[in-house]
């Protein structure tokens, strides 16, 4: 396909083993922008394509995504999604994909979609709340170390209670805190699970407010 200066949302096939490969396949427009109309009286129906999806039809998926994709977009904007709506549109497909075999048509297609859609959202506000609150903690281990006298050296004392941590717990504090990555690529640098990134996270951040709580009294 070649390149027409459109975006794309890198969508996913099936590669031997079961494993995610990612490749650039559907255009999408700008978000808010028209949905694009599909005579669905001459093409399958959403229910018919996901029976599809659950038999690894990937054209059946292929159509799935392009049929949808702007709505997605859409609900994240108007949800008050400005940066990265790519990515959860990326990661609402993958869920619906990884569920595939489970999927009951129950209800209307767009509804069990908008459901996981929301579920996408939600995650992402609950990590950048767990963000929030380990900033937070950052800046009064800051603070604590400034109140004992300390305020022309504040960067040192909170460097030295840096160092003072375990390898373990320093690296996941240095490339969250000063590197500014995500729980899920410190997960993939180091080769270890996210909930085991979020459990150092918590531990590295309390070590620092003691050590700097002992060096003030």
């Amino acid at each position: 396909m070649q390149a027409t200066g459109r975006k794309y949302i890198p969508l996913f096939r099936e590669l031997p083993g079961n494993s995610i490969g990612f490749c650039p396949i559907y255009p999408y427009n700008q978000p808010l922008q028209e949905e694009s109309a599909i005579n669905q009286d001459e093409e399958p129906s959403d229910q018919e394509l996901m029976q599809g999806v659950a038999r690894d039809d990937r054209e059946a998926f292929r159509i799935l995504v392009e049929r949808h994709q702007q709505k997605m977009l859409n609900f994240f904007v108007r949800m008050g999604v400005y940066t990265d709506q790519e990515d959860l549109v990326q990661q609402t497909f993958i869920r619906l994909y990884r569920n595939r075999a489970g999927y009951r048509p129950r209800a209307k297609f767009t509804t069990y979609l908008y459901t996981i859609a929301r579920s996408v959202r939600i995650d992402r506000i609950r990590k950048e709340q767990r963000r929030g609150r380990m900033q937070a903690a950052y800046a009064e281990a800051q603070t604590l170390a400034a109140q004992g006298g300390y305020a022309s050296d504040r960067k040192g004392a909170v460097r030295e209670a840096v160092q003072a941590l375990p390898e373990k717990l320093r690296i996941c504090l240095v490339l969250s805190v000063y590197q500014g990555l995500k729980y899920i690529e410190i997960a993939e640098v180091l080769e270890i699970p996210e909930g085991t990134v979020k459990s150092r996270m918590h531990q590295a951040m309390k070590h620092l407010k003691k050590g700097l709580s002992e060096t003030n009294e």
